[in-house]
Formats: C-alpha cells, sequence, structure tokens
C-alpha cells in the first residue's frame, strides 16, 4: 500500500474515532436534526482536511511508521481531556500544559485515561504494525505527498463552498470550535506554544522602574515594612462564604478584620495566562497586545528600594520574578519540616511558612531595613485531584470526590471536595495573619490575598479551568481578593477601614493589583494609576 493511501485511512479513522469532542459540541449548538447534519458534514470536511495538512507531508515509507503514531497518541490524549475536562486545545491551554511540573501531571493520570487511550490507539496500532508500505523513489513520494496536499486543500474549499451559509456563523460565533478539531488543533496549538516559548525572538525588556522611590512614610526612623502577598490559586469567589456563599469555608478569616472584595475579575483562565498579567502595569488589554516584555511590580519594588522574596509552592512564577530573590517552599526545610508538610511529593501551603525568619533574614540588609515585601505562590485549590488540597483537620464537608476523573464524581462530593481546599487556604491565610501579627512590635504589617483564575465545577458541562477567555464562563474569572492591614499600617498610610468597607461591591479586575500594591507600600513611580489603586479614595491626602 502506498503512504498516501494510507494517510488517507487514517485520516478517516481519526475523524471517526477522535473527534468525538467536536460532534458533541455541535449536537448542543444545533437546534433541529437538519441543521445538525449540515454542521457535521461541512466540518467532518474541514475536519478531514486538516487531518490530511498534518499527515500528508508525513507520509514518506520510513517516517511514516514512526511519527503516525505520535500523531494518534496526541488525538487520543486530545480527545480524552476534551470529552472528561471540557478544554479546547487553543495555544493558551497548550502553553499551560507545557508548563506543567511533574506534580500537577500525576493528578491527571488515571487507569481510565489509560482505557480511554487504549480503546483509540488499539485498532490503529495493529493496523500500522502489520502495515506495509511500498517502497517509491523520493521524487514519486514527494509528488504523492504534493498531491495529497492539494486534495486536503481541495476538501476544505469544498466544504467552505457548498457549507458557508452555516459555517461561517458557527465559526463566527463559537470561536472555540476551531480548537476542537483533532489532532489538528492540538499539534498547531502545541506547535504555538512551543515556538512562544523556546524559538520566538527575545523580546527586549521595557523598564517600568526608573523613578521609582519610596514615599514620604519611610522618614528616618520610621519602622520597617512587611508585607504578604499571597497569590491564590484555582479559588472561585463565590464559594467564600465571606463573599456570600452559604457554606462555612472561611471560619478562621470571618474571626478577623479582613476586608474581601466580592466583584474581581481576573486576566486570564489560566496560571501561564493570568500571573505575568496581574504583575503588569499595563492592564489586561495592553498586556496582550503587547510586542515586548515589561518590568513589572516586583521589578519596581526593589528599584524602589524593599527587598522582595518569592515563595513558590506551585509550577513556578511564569517569569515574573526572574528579577527577585526567588525559593521554593520546600528548600531549606529539614527532614522534620519535610515529612510534616511535605508527602508524597507535593507540600502543603503551610511550608510556605516555616523557617520565613531566616529566608528574610537572608536578604539584603539595607533593602530589608526599609521594608520586605513577601510574595507566597499557593498550590491553593489547584485541581483535578482538589481532595489532595486538604488536610484532615480541614475536612468539613463529606464526602468527598477521591478521584481525578471529575466527570465521574457525585456532583456534591466534588464540590465538597473543592470546598475543603477552600477551608485549607483559608486556615493558612489565618496562619499567615497570625505570623504577621506576632512581628507587629518590629514591622507595620499589611496582607493582600488574590487569586490568579476560578474553576468550572461543572456547570454547564464544564470542568478546571483555561477555557478562551471570550468565552469562559464567570466561574473561571470571577476571583477572591481579600485584604488586612494592621493598625499601625492603617495609620501610617492614613486609610479609613470604614471607607474601604463602603467600596466592596465594586467590580475590580486585575488590573487594579499593580497600582494598589504600590499604594499599600508607599512607594512612587510614573507608572502608578491612582485611578487603578482601590486603596486610593480611602487614603487621607
Amino acid at each position: 500500500m502506498s503512504a498516501q493511501r494510507a494517510a488517507l485511512y487514517l485520516s478517516l479513522y481519526l475523524l471517526l474515532a477522535a473527534n468525538w469532542p467536536l460532534w458533541l459540541e455541535l449536537a448542543r449548538i444545533a437546534s433541529a436534526p437538519a441543521e445538525l447534519a449540515r454542521l457535521v458534514l461541512g466540518m467532518a470536511g474541514l475536519s478531514m482536511a486538516a487531518t490530511l495538512l498534518v499527515l500528508a507531508p508525513l507520509a514518506w515509507t520510513r517516517a511514516a511508521r514512526w511519527l503516525w503514531p505520535l500523531v494518534l497518541l496526541v488525538a487520543a490524549i486530545a480527545q480524552y481531556y476534551m470529552l472528561i475536562y471540557k478544554v479546547a486545545m487553543d495555544p493558551g491551554m497548550l502553553a499551560n500544559v507545557l508548563q506543567t511540573d511533574v506534580r500537577e501531571a500525576r493528578d491527571l493520570l488515571s487507569w481510565r485515561m489509560l482505557a480511554a487511550l487504549v480503546l483509540v490507539l488499539l485498532v490503529p496500532g495493529l493496523w500500522l504494525a502489520r502495515l506495509r508500505l511500498a517502497p517509491a523513489p523520493w521524487w514519486r513520494q514527494g509528488l504523492g505527498n504534493g498531491l495529497l496536499l492539494v486534495l486536503a486543500l481541495a476538501l476544505a474549499a469544498l466544504s467552505v463552498a457548498l457549507g458557508s451559509r452555516d459555517l461561517a456563523p458557527l465559526m463566527r460565533n463559537h470561536t472555540a470550535l476551531r480548537y476542537l478539531i483533532n489532532p489538528a488543533a492540538p499539534l498547531f496549538s502545541t506547535g504555538v506554544a512551543i515556538h512562544e516559548r523556546w524559538f520566538s525572538r527575545p523580546r527586549t525588556l521595557v523598564g517600568m522602574s526608573d523613578g521609582a522611590a519610596l514615599g514620604a512614610s519611610y522618614a528616618p526612623g520610621q519602622r520597617p515594612l512587611l508585607f504578604v502577598l499571597v497569590v491564590g490559586e484555582t479559588a472561585r469567589a463565590d464559594h467564600f462564604a465571606l463573599n456570600g456563599y452559604a457554606r462555612d469555608t472561611n471560619p478562621e478569616l470571618a474571626r478577623r478584620e479582613v476586608l474581601s472584595w466580592r466583584q474581581v475579575f481576573a486576566c486570564g483562565t489560566s496560571t501561564y495566562a493570568s500571573l505575568p498579567c496581574m504583575f503588569s502595569p499595563l492592564g489586561r488589554e495592553a498586556f496582550i497586545a503587547r510586542s515586548q516584555d515589561y518590568e513589572n511590580l516586583l521589578d519596581v519594588v526593589q528599584a524602589a528600594g524593599l527587598a522582595v522574596l518569592w515563595l513558590d509552592n506551585q509550577g513556578g512564577c511564569k517569569g515574573v520574578c526572574e528579577r527577585v530573590h526567588f525559593a521554593d517552599a520546600i528548600d531549606g526545610l529539614d527532614a522534620q519540616q519535610r515529612a510534616r508538610l511535605c508527602q508524597g511529593g507535593e507540600c502543603s501551603d503551610e511550608a510556605m511558612l516555616a523557617g520565613l525568619d531566616t529566608r528574610i533574614a537572608a536578604l539584603p540588609e539595607a533593602q530589608r531595613a526599609r521594608g520586605v515585601l513577601l510574595v507566597l505562590h499557593q498550590m491553593g485549590s489547584h485541581g483535578p485531584a482538589y481532595y489532595k488540597r486538604s488536610r484532615p483537620e480541614e475536612k468539613r464537608f463529606a464526602p468527598e470526590c477521591r478521584t481525578e476523573v471529575l466527570s465521574d464524581c457525585d456532583h456534591q462530593a466534588l464540590i465538597n471536595s473543592y470546598d475543603n481546599s477552600i477551608v485549607a487556604t483559608d486556615a493558612f491565610l489565618a496562619r499567615t495573619l497570625d505570623w504577621l501579627q506576632a512581628r507587629e512590635r518590629e514591622n507595620d504589617t499589611g496582607m493582600l490575598y488574590l487569586s490568579d483564575h476560578g474553576e468550572s465545577l461543572g456547570e454547564y458541562g464544564l470542568f478546571l479551568h483555561g477555557m478562551p477567555y471570550g468565552i469562559a464562563p464567570d466561574a473561571q474569572k470571577h476571583v477572591p481578593m481579600i485584604g488586612w492591614f494592621s493598625a499601625p499600617l492603617r495609620a501610617r498610610l492614613g486609610l479609613s477601614t470604614d471607607c474601604l468597607r463602603a467600596g466592596l461591591d465594586q467590580r475590580l479586575t486585575h488590573d487594579y493589583l499593580y497600582s494598589s500594591m504600590l499604594g499599600a507600600l508607599d512607594l512612587r513611580s510614573p507608572s502608578y494609576q491612582r485611578a487603578l489603586d482601590v486603596l486610593a479614595p480611602c487614603r487621607r491626602p
């Protein structure tokens, strides 16, 4: 059999066996059987053409035997995750996947995933193993591959010409559909993500720290500032009791004098997208459109004269902390602390508080004498193994979902396991406040907590996060933001607590973090925008 003929057969198999997320989404969208038939026919043509465009360049006698199985594996894995977690394989999702560490990847593996892969791979795998491709001169193989590409383009053109009346509004109104075409979408998106991360030309770093300086409160003899910025993970604002959630997910913080802003929305729907955006001075729209890299909040704080330390219990800082002091949560822990706080290759967030005084003492003394900004990047509520994110004493809700295949769980059990992870975050924030309050004799202290993005828990059939921003539900974008300012810090900044409480329902976004943090630290910078400082209206002139 010729390689080109084999490519046609394999494309047809992938169309039928590896595109079920696409067919199911079309069935959901279509309003009548006739419309569904037209949509399926048109999208089948486009999907078949896209798969041929992938396989045709690989249709060489030797290359096909090794590369086609990899294409099949990608298609099988992509279909599994699209079906189970209702995600789309866009470049943002694949960039997030490429930055997934071993701990996160382990949570996504299951026997059900293995069974799903075998179901897709078994028949074509046996077929490829027995396939004997007819040898041919290189020029004949090249000509055949070229004709196969022409056929793919002709099929795509014919599908568009015959189905444009249905396909044009479909693709315009449901942009995520293009990222359900398997295996073309995951391969394309992987290529874009790899190019962006490793092969794109280095962009000039635009300085934003020129003119950064300490504010008037840093007078001689003034006590040093100690401020903690907690970057939450996968936390939904509507599952915080402080924001009106019916369940008591904030038993510790409810007893503290904290401020909870209830209408805050994220820059993106994944850590990869949100983390650099929320620390940027540009704001979401300008950040997405940028052609150069810019210094961020941490660069400005350090340039102004404060010490900055990023402590990480997640998959890294996505470039945000490249120019400041950094440590992993597990670094420096003794054997006893590791045994207590880091089990199964994963540390609880409390590990970031262990030995914290020693970590701070290692920062440059001159900067430390003025003040310290400590950033704690949580594991938080990272899914799908939510049940792993809380300790036994924090499990207030039962029974829990104890599997990573969330669609298999009873919905209430899934909510229970997620809510327990919020209880764990509540406990961690309370311990952070205890740590700060124990140092109030020497420092003016404060804390701000803000999650990077939210999470879907089965609403609209969606799970996890990472949907394209324009079509993602609010569950993936509506995030909690909690602040605490000690009495000495409030006096130092001239903050009115009553005024702040009156504004807790205003609509905010991650765009406010940059200027609000500069305001909380009393730092001056040309990049500061008073209109984006949530504290500014409540600060004494």
